[in-house]
């Protein structure tokens, strides 16, 4: 029996399996070139969704509404965070609240080390703080920037694996006020 071209559109995309939404948390003067390659690497696995730059999208000084929005519009939805750190993410108002919003909804969180960061004096990365608490206590997931499929689906199963240990969260933490 012969179908249409259409019908045969719509029931391969029906039969397509669902990609799992994601969402990129970065420093965008910096690091808008990874969250692009990261997009473009991983888009036949993942419905990535970055926040594109929430000063431009969300014009708003009134915090409450501001991480409202970022938590019902770009996090919901989503089951993973990954956040590309690069030389000044951890200085990030934005990102901090990113972090805070995916801890809040208990959804996997996976820190990314940028190659465009370089390590301190005494060999550490800065990573913004409430990352590198939930990596401390084993919540977040951590790697260095991968452009292997492979190595990046294992990373995010993880990070969404390790989210089911909600007692390991730590997110007490204030919001950040601004910029630093």
């Amino acid at each position: 029996m012969s179908t249409s071209p259409a019908l045969d559109a719509l029931l391969r995309g029906l039969l397509r399996p669902t990609k799992p939404r994601i969402f990129i948390s970065y420093h965008h003067r910096y690091d808008q070139a990874y969250a692009d390659r990261f997009a473009r690497l991983f888009d036949d696995t993942y419905d990535a969704v970055s926040d594109r730059s929430l000063d431009a999208e969300i014009d708003s000084d009134d915090c409450d509404y501001v991480y409202q929005r970022i938590r019902d519009e770009y996090i919901s939805g989503t089951s993973c965070t990954v956040v590309l750190c690069g030389i000044d993410t951890f200085n990030r108002k934005y990102v901090d609240w990113e972090i805070k919003a995916t801890l809040d909804k208990q959804h996997g969180l996976l820190g990314v080390l940028l190659p465009t960061h370089r390590a301190s004096l005494n060999g550490k990365f800065t990573v913004p703080d409430r990352l590198h608490d939930n990596i401390q206590s084993g919540f977040a997931h951590w790697i260095s920037w991968t452009e292997s499929a492979q190595t990046m689906i294992n990373a995010i199963n993880e990070a969404r694996e390790r989210a089911k240990s909600t007692w390991l969260i730590a997110n007490s933490r204030s919001m950040m006020g601004r910029n630093r």
